[in-house]
């Protein structure tokens, strides 16, 4: 493993102008790990926009072949960081090697997936529309429409996906597909890791010939807001908390020049268990859920912190065992003490809410988390009470009882936007609860069919977003191929000559791309 210098990494460079020195923890020890990180300085700040922002002009004008060829480099020198790598993330975060193991394949994979992108080009979005000089009564000019990267990017580091959502995640990855250089602030849980991984997107940088700057790295606490108001930033991507996902796009909104911020922040994912499952299988669904709500210690962005099912003696008998299966589930150990604290001042407005009865998990002791079961009046969903809109990020979940059909379709019009929702159910549940489908579509961004959520799978068809508060902005998706489109803006030409438009929209059409061709798919020449 190489020597870890703790420098930010600008325009190709590492640098470390700054007094300010940071280091990164032990996650179940608390120990200081033998690594200093310096803090990023206002002018290293604007350093790093500004390399982004010169990089730019260069790598977006690269085809795509040589941006999914960096990509594909990218996704070998992580395949190839071992051993003592895995080691390394194991102690920033706590987390178990095989899930670190996982997540190094799936971060690898993103980037293969978006340099597959690339090479299809349908991300270009090519329309055509030829010229009708003679229509009447007015004729129609010769249009043409593509599309282009917004421009440097400013990635935020996320905390519980030390990888897949972090230094080369998934926005990192869109971003740079799009043909956006890429400045990522990175996450303080897990420094160390975030150097590895940095260290190899620059090795694939300089292999693959890309412009110094393409890709940046700054260290520290106080510099995610000089970040996002330099007015090189064109976008931002961001998961994390509701407060620090709203704090970014309120500081993008006022800024003299807006720019999107496509922030991941907040969701309890409703789990909805209908009357005719819970007659087939109360047991094997009991046991599903309690190991969704504590895989991973709770700390996925799609994790069950809500139970809704429709009261019944088959439900009183599903929540004693679900009850008692919780009790059962072992403390784990937290990211780091954040994210613990965290998640205790989340239990205490939980246990100190009066329509709110805690039915299963030991108190919190030490550095570990215990898992949680709650019962919430349902009254609470349906006044909008914020006790049960808020994310508790950790091994816990609420148990809401409603009295019949009706009322599960206002407990559920009670909820905020969310990223996912679970519906456990048999043929005869959906003939008799048809509405919540279209219900659902309104409040989520992916709907599941008898399965848990943790677990998104990378692909075409994937949607990871929902409306607000879920993420900042329901039209994107931070995973999939759909994620690319955030970061992409339309241009069009009117009765340009063929020799200056781009290759994606030139008659022979050398890319073999396919693209809409008065209003026809196509991929011939014209």
């Amino acid at each position: 493993m190489s020597l870890i210098l703790g420098h930010n990494y600008i325009g190709g460079q590492r640098s470390a102008l700054g007094s300010v020195k940071l280091q990164s923890v032990d996650a179940e020890t608390g120990d200081a790990l033998p690594h200093d990180f310096i803090q990023a300085t206002p002018e290293e700040v604007d350093a790093a926009a500004q390399a982004a922002a010169t990089a730019f002009a260069a790598y977006r004008s690269l085809s795509a072949e040589r941006r999914a060829q960096f990509l594909d480099a990218i996704a070998v020198e992580l395949d190839a960081l071992g051993d003592d790598f895995v080691s390394l993330v194991c102690r920033e975060t706590a987390l178990p090697a095989a899930r670190i193991i996982g997540e190094r394949g799936r971060t690898s994979g993103q980037m293969r997936l978006f340099a597959s992108v690339l090479r299809r080009g349908d991300f270009y979005g090519a329309r055509i529309d030829q010229a009708l000089p003679d229509r009447q009564p007015l004729p129609r000019p010769d249009l043409r429409q593509y599309r282009i990267g917004l421009g440097p990017v400013a990635v935020f580091g996320a905390s519980n996906f030390p990888l897949a959502f972090s230094t080369a995640g998934g926005d990192t990855a869109s971003a740079l597909a799009a043909g956006c250089p890429v400045v990522f602030k990175a996450h303080s849980g897990h420094m160390a890791t975030a150097e590895m991984v940095a260290n190899a997107i620059i090795r694939a940088a300089e292999k693959t010939e890309m412009p110094a700057g393409v890709f940046n790295m700054i260290y520290g606490g106080g510099v995610g807001e000089a970040l996002v108001k330099h007015p090189a930033i064109q976008a931002v991507g961001f998961t994390g908390s509701l407060k620090g996902g709203r704090a970014l796009y309120d500081m993008a909104a006022a800024r003299p020049q807006p720019i999107p911020v496509f922030a991941e922040m907040s969701s309890i994912n409703p789990v909805i268990i209908l009357p005719e499952a819970l007659q087939v299988r109360a047991e094997t669904i009991a046991r599903g859920l309690s190991a969704s709500v504590v895989q991973g210690c709770g700390q996925f962005c799609t994790s069950p912190g809500l139970v809704i099912g429709i009261r019944s003696a088959q439900f009183s008998a599903f929540l004693k065992l679900l009850t008692d299966m919780m009790a059962d589930q072992p403390a784990q150990t937290m990211l780091n003490a954040g994210t613990l604290s965290s998640y205790g001042k989340g239990l205490q407005k939980l246990l100190d809410h009066p329509g709110i009865e805690h039915l299963a998990g030991s108190a919190q002791q030490g550095r570990q988390a215990q898992p949680q079961l709650f019962k919430a009046d349902v009254s609470l969903l349906i006044n909008g009470d914020e006790v049960l809109q808020e994310e508790v990020f950790g091994p816990a979940t609420v148990v809401v009882e409603v009295a019949d059909q009706a009322q599960l379709s206002a407990a559920l019009n009670g909820l905020h936007g969310q990223l996912t929702a679970t519906v456990i159910g048999e043929q005869a549940d959906f003939q008799q609860f048809s509405e919540l489908t279209a219900l659902l579509e309104q409040k989520v961004g992916r709907i599941l069919f008898n399965g848990y959520p943790t677990g998104v799978e990378v692909c075409d068809s994937m949607v990871h977003g929902g409306p607000y508060p879920a993420t900042s902005d329901a039209r994107g998706t931070s995973v999939g191929t759909l994620a690319i489109d955030r970061f992409l803006r339309p241009v069009c030409f009117q009765n340009y000559p063929d020799n200056l438009l781009p290759e994606a929209l030139k008659n022979a059409n050398p890319l073999r791309i396919q693209r809409l061709v008065d209003g026809k798919p196509s991929r011939d020449a014209i």
